[in-house]
């Protein structure tokens, strides 16, 4: 029987609560998004994402060879719905070019 090796991946969302004295709310966002240091950093293991498939190989190692192309309905859902969107936006396209609209009249 074959062997496969699939490596599957989530995303676990790592934070830190800081305090930033700064005018606005603005700047002190910005504070936040430059700060780089994360000793402090919590794991939120409750709000891990879910669990898909970002590789497959045959064999008994990964990256032993080429990669299978993986099934469509493994792939994170939100990859899935962003590929779909641009699948959406050139079916909207599609009869714009036909009437000859502009950019600004396909807009409005």
């Amino acid at each position: 029987m074959p062997v496969f090796t699939i490596e599957t991946t989530y995303h676990l969302p790592v934070y830190r609560q800081r305090v930033y004295e700064a005018e606005t709310l603005e700047m002190a966002c910005k504070l936040a998004l430059e700060d780089e240091d994360w000793q402090d950093e919590e794991t939120d293991i409750d709000a891990a994402g879910e669990r898909y498939v970002t590789g497959a190989w045959e064999g008994s190692e990964a990256y032993s060879g080429p990669a299978f192309a993986i099934p469509e309905r493994f792939a994170e859902t939100v990859q899935r719905k962003a590929e779909l969107f641009d699948e959406l936006l050139e079916v909207l396209r599609e009869p714009a070019r036909v009437m000859d609209l502009t950019r600004d009249q396909f807009a409005h």
